[in-house]
């Protein structure tokens, strides 16, 4: 991958100190010490890497002695503030927290423990619940469809419903632990999303070179969500995530498969389309839906294109046979 950073020294297999937490922060100030405070006593080495913040944030890290901080100038996205903490980090793992959570006792070890011996598996996500409301899941794993839906499985269901382990298309970025050695062969995260939908992106590209992604029941996190954003459906969002969608299906689809899904690929557009009419935010998701296609053909969008390998076919038609498959998930959440 063309954009993937200098940086990355061999697994240190011996060492105690296994992972690194990097937490993107952007004005954070309201969840940010919580976090930190959550994550005394767990083995980790801990970066922060700030956005731009102006509302304290960024000086409430630094009155924690266990947190390292990168400070960028500007807010340049979700993407590059943890991609310059996975350039730093020298560990086995890497582990995302958004700023927004807190974690149980126990999680680094969890995550940790579900991934040795695995060389196959790349990332592991977390049991991530709703910090409002604790016994609820908020997500399970993420999965995306052929309608280029992507979803958080369990999503406001007991969480008594998703206690086993188990193949996910893709780790939820807000919790998730990674193989950090395959960073070299996959590549990092896509900066030309900016925010949402990366990590479908991250784990579609490690499913075409043949390796896994799982959920990991046993590492919990407490997520407040949309902290930054402000809502479940906000302008910002349903912009970024609308123009990610179609970025997302054009760069990891080679051009036979972007034509076999273009049917479903429109429908469900369409029916997103329709879905954000009756919340007023039609005209910005369709806007959304342009910005992706001139992505799509930038410069930039094509230089981060997956390029067709033939030794990859079998990982091809084993996706294929998943979108179809999470059609019916995603239909009957």
């Amino acid at each position: 991958m063309g954009y993937l950073r200098e940086g990355y020294g061999e697994e240190g297999m011996g060492q105690r100190i296994r992972s690194t937490i990097v937490i993107p922060n952007y004005n954070g100030i309201a969840y940010i010490e919580k976090c930190l405070r959550s994550l005394e006593g767990e083995p980790a080495r801990i970066i922060v890497v700030d956005n731009g913040s102006t509302d304290g944030s960024r000086e409430a890290v630094q009155q924690f002695p266990g947190a390292e901080l990168i400070c960028l100038d500007q807010n340049y996205g979700f993407c590059r503030a943890v991609n310059e903490g996975i350039a730093a980090s020298d560990t086995a793992y890497v582990i995302l927290l958004n700023n927004d959570t807190e974690v149980q006792r126990g999680f680094v070890r969890a995550m940790e423990r579900a991934m040795e011996g695995r060389p196959e598996v790349f990332s592991g996500s977390a049991q991530i619940r709703s910090m409002h409301e604790p016994d609820l899941i908020d997500d399970a794993g993420d999965f995306y469809c052929a309608f280029g839906w992507a979803y958080a499985r369990g999503k406001d269901r007991p969480k008594e419903g998703y206690q086993r382990r188990g193949r996910i298309f893709a780790a939820c970025g807000c919790a998730a632990i990674y193989r950090r050695k395959l960073f070299r062969e996959i590549g990092v995260f896509d900066e030309n999303h900016f925010a949402y939908l990366e990590d479908i992106d991250l784990g579609y590209r490690a499913g075409i070179c043949g390796y896994h992604n799982i959920y990991i029941p046993e590492a919990v996190v407490y997520h407040a969500g949309s902290a930054v954003s402000g809502s479940r459906h906000n302008g910002f969002k349903v912009d970024l995530s609308a123009r990610n969608s179609v970025y997302l299906a054009y760069k990891n689809m080679p051009p036979a498969q972007l034509l076999l899904n273009m049917p479903l690929l429109l429908a469900g557009f369409a029916v997103k389309a329709v879905f954000f009419v009756k919340k007023d935010l039609g005209t910005v998701y369709c806007k959304g839906l342009c910005k992706g296609i001139r992505l799509c053909a930038s410069d930039a969008g094509r230089a981060c294109r997956v390029r067709y390998n033939r030794e990859n076919l079998r990982s091809y038609i084993r996706i294929q046979m998943e979108l179809w498959y999470n059609i019916w998930g995603c239909l009957r959440r």
